[in-house]
């Protein structure tokens, strides 16, 4: 399998090291939807990354579906989701937040970076923060209460995509989202980075 994407996308790292924790393997073609524009729509002419180009050509291009799709190629004591319903309920929980921080996060910078100042929205642009900062908080909360990974961790789809959600909001928006305001998501992003799946794919 072939996964179009570049690991400064939260989204395609997130497929990457999922993948690998599933002991999947996969060939990582570092195209950007900026930098390669053409190249990218020569292979899927929607340009949206991650791109997922299986075996016999047919693609996956939503991160979720992806790696819902990647659990059906691979054994059930692989899989990152966990069985049990209250883990699961748990563990999508979690996902759907750091997922909401990173389209938050990825907003502001398009805002920022891709629109002339003369035309930004600010009331649009703090409404998205306070959603970020929201998202983050949560997150926050949900880690301060364990002491060890959440769901049973090795088998949860990890948060992270790339960097962990702290880490790349940090990278991209530190004026927004601080260390402080996230000690226990930054822990996390720590001990996620040392993960072999995560220094297999540096973002």
């Amino acid at each position: 399998m072939r996964l179009i994407g570049t690991l400064d996308s939260p989204y395609a790292r997130r497929v990457a090291v999922s993948l690998a924790m599933m002991d999947l393997p996969v060939a990582l073609e570092p195209l950007s939807v900026f930098r390669d524009l053409d190249a990218f729509a020569a292979i899927n002419p929607v340009v949206k990354a991650p791109t997922l180009v299986l075996d016999d050509g047919i693609q996956r291009i939503d991160p979720t579906l992806i790696l819902e799709f990647a659990e059906r190629l691979t054994t059930a004591e692989r899989h990152l989701t966990p069985a049990a319903t209250a883990d699961h309920v748990t563990a999508q929980r979690v996902i759907g937040l750091a997922l909401a921080a990173c389209e938050k996060t990825m907003q502001i910078a398009y805002e920022r970076r891709l629109r002339p100042i003369e035309k930004q929205h600010q009331p649009w642009l703090e409404r998205i923060q306070a959603q970020l900062i929201a998202a983050h908080t949560l997150l926050d909360t949900c880690y301060a209460e364990e002491d060890d990974w959440l769901a049973g961790a090795v088998h949860c789809r990890p948060t992270s995509p790339r960097r962990s959600p702290g880490q790349f909001t940090r990278a991209i928006v530190p004026d927004i989202v601080t260390l402080e305001r996230a000690p226990a998501l930054a822990a996390l992003s720590l001990r996620a980075a040392a993960l072999p799946a995560f220094l297999a794919f540096p973002g």
